[in-house]
């Protein structure tokens, strides 16, 4: 985990889980030492941090982690677990077919890195193709644009200090957040909804562009979920990059919206306009990756 990092999260009910996963998850809610949502973020980095920085670099923890961020809205209690061993495999995984073996061996060495390739194999053999299925997904130092398609701009919630700005419908769940951040809650349905819809839009109007698959593959992932979960957009370390007035300005989701509206009624220039003014901000604070 790096700390410029965004994150789509899938809380899922507690109605979602096996009976013993429901009976786990709902001691742990009523726990007092479990990380805190307004912390939870620094504490599962922190703990990402520690297995990395020690004298050989563990690329996975050698159990699941035991934690999960929560929600609760009225009486029912939405869980998203932290899933830190499984994410790790599957990052580790990406980063091997992604680098030359010489290059790989300098960060990790050839035999901690083929033993966490074999315990990973492992655990995929004795699991189940759901095994795979995690609830979080991490971009580093940008928010991929189709990220921005399953939310409103009314389930905006942006913190600056401690003073938080109020959605716009007041049935919209709540949140403790720490205290500079900016995210977005939706239900599952509306999430689906939307995405439907903009697949509808990009491909009658654009075609086969690398965007619709970028969009039907959030689609996809939501599809492997509760029905009533609820998605979750959090900008993460990213606000570290963005002063107040940039988290202020920036409207994403609601000009990505407006850019597919724009194409659906024949407005090509405001779906031009709009769309460009996400990849150009988003463009911006990734370029900060290779800044001096």
């Amino acid at each position: 985990m790096l700390p410029y990092a965004a994150y789509l999260r899938v809380y899922e009910p507690l109605s979602a889980f096996t009976e013993r996963e429901r009976a786990f998850w709902a001691a742990y809610a009523d726990s007092k030492d479990r990380p805190r949502r307004a912390f939870a973020l620094e504490a599962e980095h922190s703990e990402a941090v520690r297995r990395l920085l020690g004298v050989s670099a563990i690329p996975a923890p050698g159990g699941e982690s035991a934690n999960a961020y929560l929600r609760r809205i009225e009486e029912t209690l939405y869980v998203c677990p932290w899933q830190s061993r499984l994410r790790s495999w599957l990052a580790f995984a990406r980063f091997r077919g992604a680098t030359p073996i010489k290059l790989a061996d300098r960060f990790v060495p050839r035999a901690i890195a083929e033993q966490t390739a074999d315990d990973f194999d492992r655990f995929k053999q004795q699991g189940s193709s759901s095994a795979l299925r995690t609830h979080i997904r991490t971009s580093t130092w940008h928010i991929p644009t189709p990220w921005f398609v399953p939310f409103d701009s009314a389930e905006r919630w942006l913190v600056l200090g401690r003073q938080p700005e109020p959605a716009a419908e007041p049935s919209a769940p709540t949140t403790t957040a720490p205290a500079r951040n900016l995210l977005y809650v939706t239900s599952m349905a509306q999430a689906r909804r939307r995405v439907a819809r903009a697949l509808v839009v990009i491909r009658r109007h654009v075609g086969e562009v690398s965007t619709l698959t970028e969009v039907e593959e959030v689609g996809r992932w939501l599809e492997e979920f509760h029905p009533h979960s609820l998605v979750e957009l959090d900008y993460g370390g990213l606000v570290h990059l963005m002063d107040d007035a940039t988290l202020q300005a920036d409207q994403s989701a609601a000009e990505l919206a407006a850019a597919l509206t724009g194409l659906d009624t024949g407005q090509e220039e405001l779906a031009f306009a709009m769309y460009q003014r996400v990849i150009v901000r988003w463009k911006s604070i990734q370029a900060l990756e290779s800044a001096n």
